[in-house]
């Protein structure tokens, strides 16, 4: 599993400077997570946001001064919230089993990071004008549509990430079939 840290809150936990792990287009992109450390009201805040779909979660910084505490944390709040928003099976198939190796980068998308800044945004909306507890603030982001995923929301976002894909149904055009029959060529043509 990835951690994309921002150099505040890897300065804050003490593991700067940090590498710059690149993105891998054959990993699955629910293990790569993108952190941020943002202050409501001298109250610390870490917004941690799914790279591929921004999917995302507010949790308290106080009292996080080491690594291994922010992942213990972080896996804590991200298998509460899971369950609670419906993404139970996710935490559990994908996260759960590749939380044993974690890997600490710098945040190199800046498109990412100026998407998380909006999320922000929002959150200390929520947190100082409607004071909302930090859960609630997190489902609230989590239906904002953001023009980073052509105006979907980061929770629907996320749910395509483990959806299958469908079956073609009787309506959609199937797949060319060859049969080859003494050097003859037959072509079965879709319906």
């Amino acid at each position: 599993m990835i951690l994309r840290l921002t150099l505040k809150l890897a300065k804050k936990i003490g593991i700067a400077p940090l590498p710059a792990i690149p993105c891998d287009e054959n990993r699955n992109p629910m293990l790569d997570w993108c952190a941020n450390l943002f202050t409501v009201q001298r109250t610390q805040f870490i917004i941690m946001t799914n790279s591929a779909s921004l999917y995302s979660l507010i949790l308290h910084g106080r009292g996080i001064t080491n690594d291994k505490q922010f992942v213990r944390e972080v896996l804590h709040c991200m298998e509460e919230f899971m369950i609670i928003d419906g993404n139970e099976i996710m935490y559990e198939n994908f996260i759960e089993p590749e939380s044993k190796i974690m890997y600490f980068s710098k945040i190199i998308d800046r498109r990412i990071l100026g998407s998380m800044n909006d999320l922000i945004s929002q959150a200390k909306y929520f947190l100082i004008e409607k004071n909302k507890p930090s859960f609630d603030v997190s489902i609230l982001i989590n239906e904002t549509p953001m023009s980073y995923l052509k105006h979907n929301s980061p929770r629907k976002e996320f749910q395509k990430l483990y959806l299958p894909e469908k079956e073609p149904t009787k309506h959609m055009q199937k797949k060319d079939i060859v049969i080859h029959i003494n050097d003859c060529l037959f072509i079965r043509g879709a319906l």
